[in-house]
């Protein structure tokens, strides 16, 4: 029913219930709570009249450009109904971030020797220039810090298992209370894995948090930021005015430590998430600072900055889902290749090195691609390839993501053609025929497909799936090391004639399996033995 008049109180309530595209909060006061607290417990007096539920709000995004507007039992109650919102600290965020660069560039004016001192009037121009490179860095950070939490958002039914996990270690590790953060109880997990929920947005940007902090601590006790080549994120952090005239003092900086485990942390936990660096360490063994290392090389040597820009100038032009989908593409094949070097180089982690290594090599076999794929790899690049196109995606871009699938093979290809003096186009073309004539491109598939129910699903899922490419490595090397220089394919096929006899069991063993309506762990196992046994 309509009225022309309200008293204040109802008008600001209307307000805040009013079915609008944004409701942003920019004023004193908490305004929303969720239904099962009490105004009291709000501890705003002053805005019990005006308070509403979570659940009553009918605005599609709510923004918070003032502290505590929401309490955060209402940011998730809301969320849970369908509202999109974040937290008051990220929306608010780019405040904090402006008063940290400008702290820190008092700080390096303050510190530097006298001679090199500039006067007060030569030191506010620069001040004025700096400006809108500074609001350009804060803006930056930012934007790659929401993107995280949507990232997250579109994948949390899917990984709520995960989150949950994460959630458990950093609890018994004393860095979290879930109680005290309002993230939810085992119970509550299960019942959102019930009906089908994740995490929302405000729960995951208070895990991103946690995630942040718990990496941070690690890294700045470790010897991370004295790495040559990841101190140069200190030069990042300062406008280009600042390292053209003062570059060679940064390193005197009082908060240089603390500056690039900061801009390493982001760097990487933006990109790959709050589970990432914790389980790649409980997975590997490896410490924070060999994961990060590890990250850095397989980031730089599949030069992926270039294609995060290719993908993020793409927004308001291709729909954000296919977006994060891209994203979520070139975060797989860095978990992959994270793993793979730390397992295989973990002791030669040196970045610089390992990116002169391994990048023109990777580089050389993008190019051969997808012409050396076959069979179930060449269809499943095609696929890929073809919906994006459809989706609007620039042909380059969406032939790139289709390809990163395949470049997980990338770094064993660089190993054997560097172990056999032998080019890219012939090892690969042995690798990918390999993968064809024994039908391990099926079994990565399935392997890919199987669903988990839980962290330790995951884990054995991990362990299947690198097993599979440890073997086709294994085979790859047998089968070029054991017929000479010829060419590939008819090398392939000397040796596949070698080998007919596990060769056909295996293939009967597959035949039988494609025949099942759905693959399960330990009918996979039993054919990664078959293919073992030719290995062996």
């Amino acid at each position: 029913m309509s009225r022309d008049t309200f008293t204040p109180t109802e008008l600001i309530r209307a307000i805040l219930c009013a079915p609008v595209d944004l409701l942003w909060n920019g004023g004193i006061g908490t305004y929303v709570k969720s239904s099962g607290e009490t105004h009291a417990a709000i501890g705003d007096r002053a805005t019990d009249a005006l308070r509403v539920d979570g659940k009553d709000l009918r605005a599609k995004i709510v923004g918070e450009g003032g502290n505590l507007g929401f309490s955060q039992r209402g940011r998730i109650e809301y969320a849970l109904h369908g509202g999109r919102i974040n937290t008051d600290f990220i929306d608010n965020s780019a405040g904090v971030d402006c008063s940290d660069h400008e702290v820190n560039i008092k700080i390096l004016f303050n510190a530097l020797p006298p001679r090199s001192m500039p006067a007060v009037g030569e030191r506010n121009r620069l001040l004025a220039q700096m400006t809108e490179d500074v609001a350009a860095h804060v803006l930056r950070d930012n934007y790659l810090q929401s993107q995280a939490i949507s990232m997250l958002a579109a994948r949390a039914e899917n990984d709520l298992l995960e989150h949950a996990h994460t959630i458990r270690a950093l609890e018994l590790s004393g860095s979290l209370d879930r109680a005290l953060e309002f993230l939810p109880s085992t119970e509550e997990i299960d019942e959102r894995h019930r009906i089908r929920k994740g995490l929302t947005r405000p729960e995951l940007a208070v895990l991103l948090a946690y995630g942040k902090m718990a990496l941070y601590s690690r890294l700045i006790d470790s010897d991370v930021p004295e790495d040559p080549y990841l101190s140069d994120e200190l030069q990042r952090y300062f406008p280009p005015q600042l390292q053209k005239r003062y570059g060679r003092h940064l390193k005197r900086h009082r908060l240089r430590r603390e500056l690039i485990a900061t801009a390493t942390t982001n760097s990487l936990i933006n990109r790959m998430g709050p589970s990432f660096a914790r389980r790649a360490q409980e997975d590997t063994g490896a410490g924070a600072a060999t994961v990060v290392r590890a990250y850095a090389i397989a980031r730089e040597s599949f030069d992926m900055r270039a294609t995060w820009s290719r993908i993020e100038a793409l927004d308001a032009q291709i729909d954000a889902s296919l977006q994060y989908e891209m994203m979520d593409e070139t975060a797989s094949l860095l978990r992959f290749v994270t793993y793979w070097l730390i397992h295989r180089q973990r002791e030669a982690l040196h970045i610089e090195q390992q990116v002169n290594r391994l990048r023109a090599a990777l580089a050389d076999l993008d190019a051969v691609l997808p012409g050396v794929l076959t069979s179930e790899d060449k269809l499943d690049f095609e696929h890929r390839r073809d919906r994006m196109l459809a989706a609007n995606a620039p042909t380059a871009l969406a032939r790139r993501i289709a390809a990163l699938p395949a470049l997980r093979s990338g770094p064993d290809l660089v190993d054997i053609a560097q172990t056999t003096s032998l080019t890219m186009t012939s090892v690969a073309s042995t690798y990918f025929g390999l993968s064809a004539a024994l039908s391990l491109d099926w079994l990565r598939n399935r392997i890919e497909r199987l669903k988990v129910d839980g962290h330790w699903q995951s884990v054995a899922r991990t362990t299947l799936r690198d097993t599979i490419y440890d073997l086709q490595r294994s085979l790859t090397l047998q089968v070029l090391r054991t017929t000479g220089r010829g060419k590939p394919a008819e090398a392939l096929d000397a040796w596949l004639r070698s080998k007919r006899t596990p060769i056909e069991a295996l293939r009967q063993s597959i035949d039988e399996m494609r025949t099942l309506p759905q693959m399960d762990f330990a009918t996979l196992s039993v054919a990664l033995q078959a293919v073992r046994r030719i290995a062996e």
